[in-house]
């Protein structure tokens, strides 16, 4: 697979960064979520998409970026406009991106950033299919299923490939081109990390908090039908590719890597996928 990167870079410690929080119908939660992020974050942009409960006035009073969608666009419309946004500014290295509904900690944003400086072209992603006993069973067997068919497609073990807390390079970014139709919502982040590896950014994976809240709002994430939209892009994908068969040995012979596991053993990334 190619390594080629599109820029030289990376997210140093004096590198700016930017947060992008996509959020549709989060009133409960989102002014917890913002406030404690703007403790880490210097620059919070916060995507309404097309909410009807209020949820830009839980804001009131905060520090941030907010862009509003004037109807419900998707997930995948929401982060590419907050992603866009934040690299308007050319000095950005790099854009984190997180949820609206408090499943992601901001406390652990400088945990994510520690592996971002680190291993500037990769996607990091705050792993939680760690800790399968905190996980819905049936959301921890979706997940599971589609970490399967993106680490085939990508040629690269995924330890949780539906996470949406993540940092994204910058150059990733500037230069992917992808679908972000409302029928792709949930398939954006799955696609991203297919194109990515081909470009030469993999994956990081970073163990976070395992968060399920009980008051929180039904999941707009649909095991079935997103599992299914995600399974067909991939498909297509691996028809193109003539199956790709070292991918396939790749996802079934490898486990995946945690940043915390090569800080421990000093190994270095990405050699097994080249």
């Amino acid at each position: 697979m190619s390594s080629k990167r599109t820029g030289t870079h990376g997210l140093d410690s004096n590198a700016p960064f930017a947060l992008v929080i996509p959020a549709f119908n989060e009133a409960a939660t989102i002014r917890e979520v913002v406030s404690t992020a703007l403790r880490f974050a210097p620059r919070v942009i916060v995507v309404d998409d097309g909410s009807t409960d209020g949820t830009a006035a839980e804001l009131d009073g905060l520090e941030f970026e907010l862009l509003r969608n004037d109807t419900n666009l998707g997930k995948a419309a929401s982060l590419w406009r907050g992603l866009q946004h934040a690299l308007r500014d050319q000095n950005v290295a790099a854009v984190m991106t997180m949820d609206g509904d408090a499943q992601h900690d901001p406390a652990e944003i400088p945990k994510l950033l520690s592996a971002a400086r680190r291993f500037p072209h990769h996607i990091v992603i705050g792993s939680r299919l760690w800790n399968r006993a905190a996980i819905p069973s049936a959301r921890y067997r979706a997940n599971r299923f589609a970490n399967f068919w993106i680490a085939w497609a990508s040629g690269q073990s995924i330890e949780d490939s539906q996470s949406g807390f993540r940092v994204y390079p910058a150059d990733l970014i500037r230069s992917v081109k992808l679908s972000c139709t409302r029928a792709r919502s949930f398939v954006f982040e799955s696609e991203i990390l297919i194109e990515a590896a081909r470009m030469g950014f993999y994956a990081m994976p970073v163990r976070v908090s395992t968060v399920y809240r009980g008051n929180a709002r039904p999941s707009h994430f649909r095991p079935v039908t997103d599992i299914l939209r995600i399974t067909r892009m991939v498909a297509w994908k691996l028809i193109v590719k003539g199956l790709y068969p070292m991918g396939l040995w790749r996802s079934l012979t490898q486990r995946p890597c945690t940043f915390e596991q090569y800080g421990a053993h000093g190994i270095q990334p990405g050699a097994e996928n080249r």
